[in-house]
C-alpha cells in the first residue's frame, strides 16, 4: 500500500484502520445488501449508526445530558450565522475575539445582525499569539462569547478557557476536537468542521446546551434552527448520511486506543519532536510563540521566500504532502492531527535536517 504522509490542513488525512473498516463495508454494510452511501436515512440501519455515533461521541467527550449533539451540513462556516441568529437574541449583543482568519470571518458575519463588540485581537503580531483574557473584558450582558480555539493558518491555541462567567462562551474547535480531554460544561456551545480530525468534509457536529435552544430570531431560515434540527435527530432533511457514519468509525477507533486521554498522550508527544527540534537550530523557525503553539498544526519557515517554496517542492516529492503554508503565514505547515502516525512527524524531521544540510543560507 502506497501511503503518503498527508500534512494537510484539511480535508486531512484518516486513520487507516478507519479506512480499511470502511473499503470492507463499501459494498454491503453488515449485510443489508447495500452501501451506507446509497442507504436511506430512513432506514434503521442508518438508525442505528447516528444514534451509535451520538453515543459515542457523548462517552469520549462526557457530554452532560443537558447537552444536545447535533450532525449538520454546511460546514464551520455555516455556524458564523447560524450562532449570532439562534443565540444573540436577548439584549443583540455579542463578543467576538479575532486569533485568526476564521474567528474574524465568524466576526464580520455575525456583524450582520446586532451590536457584535471585538474584545481583543492577535492581528498586532499576525496572529502569533492568544490574546489573555479576563471575566471584566466581557460584557455581562452579551448574548455570549465567541472564539476559535485552535487556528488552522497560524499554529495557535487558547492555552486556557476564557472566564466568561454567566455569558456563554461559543467555540469553533474544528481543528483541535477530539485531540484531547475538554471540559464541555465550559461552554455554551461547541461547534467544529469534520475534515480535520473526525471524519471526510460535509459534516459539522454541534455541542449545544440545551437552554439556548429555542429563542432563535423569526427570520432565521429553518436548515439553521438550532431547535428544528434537535428536534428531528439532526434528520430534518437528509443528512450527510456517509460522514456521519465514517466519525462512527474514528469514533470507535479512538475509543479502541484509550479515548481522549490516550489521544492526548499521543499528540503531545507528535508535536513535541517536531517543536523540539525546530527550538534546537537556527535554519528554521516556529511562527507561533511557544506558550500558545498548537498540537495540530505547526506553522514554521526559514526566513527565505525561496527557500520555503524549494522546501515545499521537494517534501512532496518525497512523500510529505500538502505542507505549504497558508498565503497570510507563508512558509511551511505541517497539521499533525490524530490520524497522523507518530513515523509521520519523525521522518519529516529526518527530511528536515537533510534539507538544511544540503541547502545552506547565504
Amino acid at each position: 500500500m502506497n501511503r503518503v504522509y498527508n500534512f494537510s490542513a484539511g480535508p486531512s488525512m484518516l486513520p487507516v484502520p478507519v479506512l480499511e473498516k470502511a473499503a470492507a463495508d463499501i459494498f454491503d454494510y453488515q449485510g443489508c445488501g447495500m452501501s451506507v452511501m446509497e442507504m436511506s436515512h430512513r432506514t434503521s440501519d442508518f438508525d442505528k449508526i447516528i444514534k451509535d455515533a451520538e453515543t459515542l461521541l457523548r462517552d469520549l467527550l462526557n457530554i452532560p445530558e443537558n447537552y444536545k449533539v447535533l450532525f449538520l451540513q454546511g460546514g464551520a462556516s455555516t455556524q458564523f450565522a447560524a450562532v449570532p441568529l439562534n443565540l444573540m437574541n436577548k439584549n443583540n449583543k455579542a463578543d467576538y475575539v479575532i486569533t485568526g482568519q476564521f474567528s474574524k470571518k465568524a466576526y464580520k458575519e455575525a456583524q450582520k445582525y446586532g451590536d457584535v463588540r471585538l474584545v481583543a485581537s492577535s492581528e498586532d503580531k499576525n496572529n502569533t499569539y492568544i490574546p489573555q483574557l479576563k471575566r471584566e473584558d466581557f460584557r455581562p450582558d452579551a448574548d455570549y462569547v465567541h472564539v476559535c480555539f485552535n487556528n488552522t493558518i497560524y499554529g495557535t491555541k487558547y492555552n486556557y478557557i476564557p472566564d466568561t462567567g454567566d455569558v456563554p462562551l461559543v467555540a469553533d474547535m474544528s481543528s483541535c476536537i477530539l485531540s484531547e480531554p475538554v471540559d464541555v460544561t465550559k461552554f455554551g456551545m461547541i461547534y467544529a468542521g469534520a475534515q480535520k480530525n473526525v471524519a471526510p468534509a460535509g459534516l459539522t457536529i454541534v455541542i449545544i446546551r440545551d437552554d439556548l435552544i429555542g429563542n432563535a430570531r423569526p427570520d432565521t431560515p429553518v436548515m439553521l434552527d438550532y431547535k428544528t434540527q434537535a428536534e428531528g435527530g439532526s434528520m430534518y432533511n437528509t443528512p450527510p448520511c456517509w460522514c456521519i457514519y465514517i466519525a462512527k468509525l474514528v469514533f470507535e477507533w479512538l475509543k479502541e486506543l484509550g479515548g481522549l486521554e490516550a489521544m492526548k498522550e499521543r499528540n503531545v508527544k507528535k508535536a513535541a519532536i517536531l517543536y523540539d527540534y525546530l527550538d534546537s537550530q537556527d535554519y528554521y523557525i516556529a511562527a507561533a510563540e511557544k506558550p500558545y503553539r498548537s498540537m495540530m498544526n505547526v506553522t514554521f519557515v526559514t526566513g527565505d521566500p525561496e527557500l520555503d517554496k524549494k522546501f515545499a517542492s521537494e517534501a512532496g516529492e518525497n512523500g510529505f504532502k500538502s505542507i505549504k503554508g497558508h498565503r497570510s503565514v507563508g512558509g511551511m505547515r505541517a497539521s499533525i492531527y490524530n490520524a497522523m502516525p507518530i513515523e509521520g512527524v519523525e521522518k519529516l524531521v529526518e527530511f528536515m535536517k537533510k534539507f538544511a544540510k544540503e541547502n545552506p543560507k547565504g
